[in-house]
């Protein structure tokens, strides 16, 4: 095992010296000029014809394995690449002349591509690129006058220098020195800030829009590359054939391109190179099985896919792979003086407003948020605080409004507000998840200013920025270990390290205290107040009241996309408007049971000490819930407390890490989702997900899908005169249904499955006063016929009008539990609601 590490170590060293890859290339090409200069006949023209290869799958690489672009249709490019060196040597311009015009014409035709094409992604982009490589075709065989169409173009001209003509020894020779200089090019690409780029824009989108760079610009400049290497390619094609013409480019060349690069390895060096030794050479080798080459090709390239998928260099760069245990290295300078010194801007936000469909998701909005301070933005579920948010960091054009950090920023897009001052962070942690934890910082530094092409990696000044960063957000881990590779705690330190790269004015952070361990929270609330101390304006959206009541300066409250007060963190804690927006109106008076419920104390659904998590700090602790029979039980908390988790693992969409849930006498902990359905147990989660395509009626009778026992028309007619509005709506689209219907349809789905229990995840979320009376009365009446209800709801008001029991959770324990009219007055509920000491 030592000995095993030690090659690996050892073998790794010599892959990641910076002098490896360039002399590993520049030893490949004289090997291969060695090869060709004595070689003759039908082997020195395989050879030329592999180097042009090798150029187009650098291209390719360019796209594919640094931009994450797929395209099918690089042989177009290689075509206008061709024909335009033929047309232009025709027309007695000099071989070297055309080379260059050739490539720059396929540069030009690919950042026009590019303009179209990058508003699409997946399939769509690569189904444009197809559509373009069959324009090109066809364009070769109709435009006649200029191309030949079916009959072709020859007699060209061999290109001649120094006194020399290039012949077949020559033309090969010329190719593998480009072939050679675009893997070097390559490899500096990939080096410098461009590729970095390219490789942050391929991870997440909007994460590099948020630290100033433009995905579109990062992405046209790949397809430009790309597209004048492939057309340099089919420069060098057009004198070493001799002779084009329509069936010279068959369309299933373009899928041998992307193969050679896939089965090389995307990303990686020499991938192309290897690729097209398969995909070539290979064939050639294979020549002597005649008609039995191609199956025996095709067979060989399934095998190697199948085993390698990441492609032959990819898998042996990750066999190769050891990680620098190097950790940051921080200077220990003040963070004031990393980012540049204190800021003297507020924000102002004034009149915010933006609409989606017609729903009014944020109105009026307005707060100023001055440096040094911590201003938070609270509310309940839809607010519009990610809204609000989205909008002043140019994910969102408002409606209306205004925006200043100096100058006005409404409505610009994101990089650009980026560039303007303002970072930020995310709900989910969206780093770049290919990129080293240094990289990711190291990216950000220049808001998408990139410079020269080719220019070299950021310098040992700007690296040791970075480490600065990363120790004063409290990273310890290695330097060199890839995002994807960091703990839930890691990430989200990181993601605020990146956003302080930018240097900015203002700094937005999306629920960062998310699954964050007790004392890690404590280390960010230490954190973020040490970044208002710096000079920085800190804004702040975030669930957990104990951790925004004790360090913020200033508290907004949203509800319902509204301004509903701003003040200190006790005037907003002591706010009667406050509590009723979070936990609902309190002359809210649900229909009470005829009766009194008798609880019969046999579980329906029980969990014990149900621990769930995210690959991070569980987001449950020990939870035991129970419900019986015919009861109605409402769990409640504020957002972040671990309600939708819970009901996520109860219905099987979510693995328990301890614990065991039992349903109706039956551990249903390791079951899948769909066979916990199958066992009786019905969930309508959070946000409805209706299914927007079909019909109401469909809806409903997907929700019976595991029945064999259903009787269509009788059952959703007792389900319509349940829910009227339903009734006049039932061939239409659910899609198209009012948010109230759509709840109201998510029910009837759950219903009609005729379940031992029904789940029911926050269904007043978004619902106007007026549906979520209707909604709830409707509710009333299936408790009052015996059906067995676990509802979570943010709305403590609301829930325990018609709940029997109910539990109480608090940072993903359950910190009180008792009958409604106890828990009606429990002062537990404020405290977890609001952060107020009970």
């Amino acid at each position: 095992m030592a000995r095993t590490y030690a090659l690996r170590a050892g073998l790794a060293r010599v892959l990641h010296h910076p002098l490896t890859a360039p002399a590993a290339v520049i030893l490949l090409t004289a090997a291969t000029l060695w090869l060709a200069a004595g070689a003759g006949g039908y082997l020195v023209f395989i050879l030329a014809l592999a180097a042009i290869n090798v150029i187009v799958g650098v291209g390719l690489n360019v796209l594919l394995g640094l931009s994450g672009q797929i395209s099918f249709g690089h042989i177009g490019f290689y075509v206008i690449g061709a024909y335009a060196a033929g047309i232009l040597m025709l027309a007695g311009l000099p071989y070297w002349g055309a080379f260059l015009a050739a490539g720059a014409i396929a540069a030009a035709v690919g950042g026009l591509l590019a303009l179209p094409a990058l508003r699409v992604s997946g399939p769509y982009l690569a189904m444009v690129t197809i559509a373009f490589a069959f324009i090109v075709e066809h364009g070769t065989i109709e435009w006649r006058d200029l191309t030949g169409g079916q009959n072709g173009l020859m007699g060209f001209p061999s290109p001649e220098a120094f006194g020399r003509m290039f012949f077949e020894t020559e033309m090969a020779l010329l190719a593998t020195a480009i072939a050679g200089l675009s893997l070097l090019f390559y490899l500096r690409l990939r080096a410098g800030r461009w590729g970095l780029a390219m490789r942050a824009v391929s991870d997440s989108e909007v994460a590099a829009r948020s630290i100033g760079l433009n995905p579109v610009a990062v992405k046209t400049a790949a397809f430009i590359l790309s597209a004048l290497l492939t057309g340099f390619a089919g420069a060098l094609f057009t004198p070493l054939q001799g002779f084009i013409s329509p069936s010279s480019f068959p369309f299933f060349q373009s899928i041998l391109f992307l193969l050679a690069v896939v089965v090389g390895g995307t990303g990686t060096l020499f991938g192309p190179v290897v690729g097209v030794l398969v995909t070539v050479m290979l064939p050639e080798f294979l020549s002597s099985l005649a008609e039995y080459r191609l199956l025996f090709f095709g067979g060989l390239l399934l095998g190697v896919l199948l085993a390698a998928p990441r492609g032959v260099m990819g898998t042996l760069a990750r066999l190769a792979a050891t990680e620098d245990p190097t950790p940051a290295r921080p200077s220990g300078r003040p963070l004031a003086e990393i980012i540049g010194g204190a800021r003297a801007t507020a924000l102002e936000v004034t009149g915010l407003g933006i609409a989606f469909g017609g729903v009014q998701a944020a109105e009026n909005v307005a707060f100023t948020a001055p440096p040094g301070k911590v201003t938070a933005i609270i509310g309940p579920n839809g607010a519009g605080k990610t809204t609000a948010l989205n909008m002043i960091g140019g994910f969102y054009q408002p409606d209306a409004g205004s925006i200043r950090l100096g100058r006005e920023l409404a409505g610009a897009p994101a990089h650009e507000v980026a560039r303007a001052g303002i970072a930020r962070t995310y709900q989910t942690t969206q780093l770049f998840d290919h990129l080293s934890v240094i990289d990711n910082v190291l990216i950000a530094m220049k808001k998408g200013r990139l410079g020269f092409l080719l220019g070299p990696r950021p310098g040992k000044a700007d690296r040791q920025v970075a480490e600065d960063l990363l120790g004063v957000v409290g990273y310890r881990g290695p330097l060199a270990r890839e995002a994807r590779a960091l703990p839930h705690v890691d990430r989200r330190l990181v993601e605020i390290a990146r956003a302080l790269a930018t240097r900015p004015d203002v700094i937005l952070l999306d629920e960062p205290a998310a699954g964050l361990s007790q004392a890690d929270k404590e280390s960010l609330a230490g954190l973020l107040t040490r970044l208002a101390e710096a000079g920085l304006v800190v804004i702040l959206v975030e669930h957990d009241m104990d951790l925004v009541m004790g360090i913020s300066d200033a508290v907004v409250v949203l509800d319902a996309g509204r301004p509903l007060m701003t003040g200190t963190p006790a005037e907003v804690q002591t706010s009667p408007a406050v509590r009723r927006a979070y936990l609902g109106e309190a002359d809210f008076e649900g229909r009470p049971r005829p009766a009194p419920f008798e609880r019969r104390r046999e579980a329906v659904v029980a969990t014990t000490r149900l621990s769930a998590g995210y690959g991070a700090a569980p987001v449950l602790e020990a939870v035991e819930v129970e419900v019986d029979p015919g009861e109605m039980v409402a769990v409640l908390g504020a957002n972040g407390a671990g309600k939708s988790t819970m009901m996520r693992a109860v219905a099987g969409l979510h693995r328990p890490v301890e614990g065991t849930i039992v349903l109706a006498d039956r551990d249903i902990t390791a079951l899948k989702a769909h066979a916990i359905a199958g066992a009786g147990l019905a969930l309508v989660p959070e946000g409805r997900q209706v299914f927007p395509e079909m019909s109401v009626r469909d809806n409903i009778l997907m929700g019976a899908y595991r029945r064999r026992d259903l009787k269509p028309g009788p059952e959703i007619d007792a389900l319509l005169k349940r829910f009227p509005r339903l009734a006049d709506r039932i061939d239409q689209r659910a899609g198209v249904l009012s948010g109230g219907e759509q709840q109201m349809l998510a029910v009837a789905r759950g219903l009609i499955a005729r379940p031992r229990i029904l789940l029911l995840d926050e269904p007043s979320l978004g619902l106007a006063p007026a549906m979520v009376r209707e909604l709830y009365d409707a509710l009333a009446d299936l408790r009052d016929e015996g059906v067995t209800i676990l509802l979570v709801d943010q709305m403590a008001t609301l829930a325990l009008a018609i709940a029997d029991r109910g539990y109480v959770l608090e940072n993903g324990e359950v910190v009180t539990s008792g009958t409604t009219e106890a828990l009606k007055g429990d002062p537990a509920i404020e405290a977890a609601y609001l952060g107020i000491a009970g």
